[in-house]
């Protein structure tokens, strides 16, 4: 049936959640991969402890990461625009009620999980941006309209708002161009797979462990005497506790279900730990996987590999929507709003101080620079771009210059 519609759909033009058309956006997919499979939407998959981790681990490094706003100076150079109400915007106070780290994790919640993150933006008169109100996911609809518009339909208590394309920030995961594809919706089997490796779990140590079996007796009972056995003995198999049973008359126990070790529900759960992850380019060893190397070998490798290719796109992608729905016209072309990837820095003293380091001896920084990041007030010469010298002509031995000395011999082989 579902093939069928979809069929119907393809003819009509609509295409399915990467097909464009005009109306209401279908950001689910026409069917699932398992014909049992379980739906629970969002709750039920923040049920299972790897995609919990994965979302607060996103979402945790996005939202504290600081969001500067950068004003374009004439010459190509940039100077952060403090004071300028972007940049307390989005720096300081998202809106009344939210820190920015408040904002930036429900916003990216909303995306991991339904890949569209929606905010309201409140402007003023001339048309600038003045406060952002995130808005849960399943309570908004995008539609596109006839004049290619989008406009957002947003249900609450009830009652239905239409918001304009221009008066909403929309951060989409991939998919059409127009919304993005609902992550929690297209990992609907590796959900179910989970879920069901977990329920097993529990049914299994429910029962204290016990497999189910047989009991043989030595004689044909009546249905009476079999109740009675049924029930005098069900404990050897379902019983939560550890208990020491006496069987008489020849009886004997036999269990018949297979163990945990033998049907693997342990690598089938270890699996599912790595299949969620993919979901959310997560290495497994930042979610606790036991079956990798914790913090050893390769793990910078592996930080390294997550922030570029995991984190830092995503970075990109808020970012270009911020310039595109919330700065106005004017804004787009005298600002540059940017996250500072290097605020990751800060958990890491020895890289912090190495890249400060080679900095000031290349000659790219002042040490009151390095001082400023540090929150480390200004020292007398520290203004002056130095560069460690290294490598000079034999003919220049004993001649490299000092500090207040300005006349330098020029070198011969130059001449």
């Amino acid at each position: 049936m579902n093939q069928f519609f979809l069929r119907i759909g393809r003819w009509l033009g609509l295409g399915g959640a990467l097909g464009l058309h005009s109306g209401q956006q279908v950001v689910v997919p026409s069917r699932g991969l398992v014909d049992d499979q379980i739906t629970g939407g969002a709750e039920l998959a923040l049920q299972i402890s790897t995609v919990w981790r994965c979302v607060e681990l996103l979402s945790k490094i996005i939202s504290t990461l600081p969001l500067f706003v950068y004003r374009n100076m004439p010459n190509g150079q940039r100077d952060l625009a403090r004071g300028h109400p972007l940049y307390l915007l989005f720096h300081d106070n998202p809106n009344a009620r939210m820190t920015p780290a408040d904002f930036w994790a429900a916003m990216i919640v909303n995306w991991l999980m339904r890949g569209n993150a929606y905010a309201r933006i409140d402007r003023n008169d001339k048309g600038e941006a003045m406060a952002l109100w995130p808005l849960p996911a399943d309570q908004v609809t995008p539609y596109l309209m006839d004049t290619g518009e989008l406009a957002y339909v947003y249900l609450v208590d009830a009652r239905q708002f239409v918001l304009l394309e221009q008066d909403v920030l929309h951060i989409r995961d991939h998919g059409n161009g127009v919304t993005g594809l609902s992550r929690v919706d297209f990992m609907g089997a590796a959900l179910t797979e989970a879920v069901r490796a977990q329920a097993q779990a529990t049914r299994t140590f429910k029962n204290g462990d016990k497999p189910a079996g047989l009991l043989f007796v030595d004689r044909v009972l009546t249905d009476e005497q079999r109740k009675i056995l049924r029930r005098n003995f069900q404990e050897i198999a379902e019983g939560a506790e550890s208990r020491l049973f006496v069987l008489e008359a020849n009886m004997k126990y036999e269990p018949v279900s297979l163990t945990p070790d033998e049907v693997q529900l342990l690598s089938t759960r270890q699996f599912g730990v790595e299949e969620l992850c993919r979901w959310f380019g997560v290495p497994p060893v930042l979610v606790g996987h036991s079956n990798v190397t914790a913090w050893g070998t390769g793990i910078e490798q592996i930080m390294d590999g997550f922030y570029k290719l995991t984190v830092r796109p995503s970075l990109v992608q808020i970012e270009q929507a911020i310039k595109k729905r919330v700065l106005t016209v004017v804004e787009r072309a005298q600002f540059t709003v940017e996250f500072s990837f290097d605020a990751l820095l800060r958990a890491n003293a020895t890289a912090r101080y190495d890249l400060y380091a080679k900095g000031v001896q290349n000659g790219i920084v002042t040490r009151n620079e390095c001082r400023q990041l540090e929150t480390l007030p200004p020292m007398p010469g520290g203004d002056v771009l130095t560069a460690q010298v290294n490598l000079v002509p034999i003919q220049m031995l004993g001649q490299t210059p000092r500090p207040g000395v300005t006349n330098v011999p020029q070198d011969p082989v130059a001449q």
